[in-house]
């Protein structure tokens, strides 16, 4: 286990050169400037990331090693320290002298600092503090008490850097919702330390009166309903109403009534992949039974069938039975109009005519109402490789650039958020190319290509899989995105 750990810090430590080394080949100078359209909207946060280094290098980052946003851009941000700032402790790694754990904790507590990366320290205080945090790593100092003790001694020679670190946290601070599984997400607030010692203390002590009242639920469930309550608030008068929307996705056999625990199979085709979408809030799975009560609660399941909830619209998607791509999406009572009245050129009989499908093009830059439905009921989010960005806070983006002759078809449009249309538009070396079925393929400058399906659709490699079409409602009517700035 100790060759293990040796071999993990040699690979961080070169991890840590290349990632410098990509940093170096990306500079700051192909961004935009503050006075150019798209600049610093929202999502782009520089702050992390050294200065002289492009916004972008941590969207590559992200799509070359397979992981999130926010931890690429920890990545860059240590493998910067370690090269650029703290040689000792690149050194120390490389050869095995400290694990990766406690490089990243001398990290944490130093990073930024010294005058020579913008910081307010003199690099010797910097290098003197270094040097006692490598010995307390050697001895086996655990990684969190080291960077409390490494942080302690830079006061102790910096009084204000503590305040300086504090507040660049709290600059970055945000509301994060992060899906557990079994139906269970986890809602994680960066707050500080005081404010978040005090809605701890708020919440328990009102889960404990629930406690003493008599309420026989856990204290942590209590706590957790506690704090939706207090954030959703249905009783507080004294601020203005907001509306939480929903978006629910799922398939239309999993909607109806079923026995607790008894599932419906069907054979699957030789060469059919598994992969039936199971029915999902706010892309999060949950199981049939969850959402059969979610609808309950929104009036949306009721005798006479279902229904958009109060305030809210329900869309119906229409999927190919073989393929599982996006074919139409229609309201309830267009469906209905639609069954009624059947083919308007062959009335009397079964011709099996396509009376509904998807929008059709259009000769003009904005996208038509029934395109954004069709495009957001296919892409469900942001389509750039690992975001997960709700599709109703997107941009539908032209894939090949209007202006420079892309229609506004449904083909040539796809959801991107605001930081990976800026991405698309303005960062250099990125290629963007889309099929008509909606499969996103992204090339970096690097020449590494990541590909996104929409969801649903699959990849035959034999006979046929049959679905049913799938029910899309949302608490939010449909409103027009904000046009891009560009």
């Amino acid at each position: 286990m100790a060759a293990v750990a040796d071999a993990r810090a040699q690979l961080a430590a070169y991890e840590a050169v290349l990632v410098a080394e990509l940093a170096a080949r990306r500079p700051a100078q192909t961004d935009l400037t503050e006075d150019q359209p798209g600049h610093g909207v929202e999502g782009w946060s520089p702050a992390r990331v050294q200065a002289g280094v492009s916004e972008f290098l941590v969207d590559e980052l992200a799509l070359l090693r397979g992981i999130s946003l926010a931890a690429a851009t920890g990545l860059a941000e240590r493998s910067l320290a370690l090269v650029q700032e703290l040689p000792e402790t690149w050194a120390a790694l490389a050869d095995g002298l400290v694990d990766e754990p406690r490089a990243n904790a001398i990290v944490r507590a130093l990073a930024g600092q010294s005058q020579a990366a913008g910081g307010p320290v003199e690099p010797a205080v910097v290098a003197e503090v270094e040097a006692q945090a490598l010995g307390w790593a050697r001895a086996g100092e655990t990684p969190v008490r080291l960077r409390e003790r490494t942080a302690a001694a830079l006061i102790a020679l910096d009084a204000a850097a503590a305040d300086r670190r504090r507040k660049k946290a709290e600059r970055a601070a945000d509301v994060r919702v992060r899906a557990v599984g079994d139906g269970m997400s986890e809602l994680i607030a960066d707050l500080p330390t005081p404010v978040a010692a005090a809605c701890r203390e708020t919440v328990d002590t009102y889960a404990r009166m629930a406690k003493d009242d008599g309420d026989q639920r856990s204290i942590g469930q209590l706590r957790a309903l506690v704090l939706s309550d207090l954030i959703l608030r249905p009783w507080d008068t004294s601020r203005a109403p907001v509306t939480a929307h929903l978006q629910v996705i799922a398939p239309l056999p999993a909607t109806g009534a079923r026995s607790a625990g008894v599932e419906e199979q069907q054979p699957s085709p030789a060469g059919a992949a598994i992969d039936e979408d199971a029915a999902s809030v706010g892309g999060a799975p949950i199981t049939h039974e969850q959402l059969r009560e979610l609808l309950g609660q929104l009036d949306s399941l009721c005798p006479g069938g279902l229904q958009a909830p109060a305030g809210g619209s329900m869309d119906v998607a229409l999927v190919d039975p073989v393929t599982g791509a996006l074919q139409a999406t229609v309201t309830r009572p267009e469906l209905q109009r639609l069954v009624r009245r059947g083919c308007s050129d062959h009335p009397p009989g079964s011709c099996r005519c396509a009376v509904l499908d998807r929008p059709p093009p259009v000769h003009r830059y904005s996208p038509t109402p029934a395109q954004r439905r069709f495009v957001h009921a296919r892409d469900r989010t942001c389509r750039h490789p690992g975001c997960r960005r709700p599709a109703a806070r997107t941009d539908l983006d032209h894939v090949h650039a209007h202006g420079d002759g892309g229609p506004t078809d449904c083909a040539n449009l796809c959801c991107l958020c605001r930081r990976h249309h800026r991405l698309k538009t303005h960062a250099p070396g990125w290629r963007f190319t889309m099929t008509g079925d909606g499969v996103l393929s992204v090339t970096m400058p690097s020449g590494v290509t990541r590909t996104t399906r929409p969801p649903g659709l699959r990849m035959l490699t034999g006979q046929r899989r049959l679905t049913g079409p799938q029910l899309v409602t949302s608490g939010a009517p449909p409103d027009a995105d904000d046009p891009p700035p560009f």
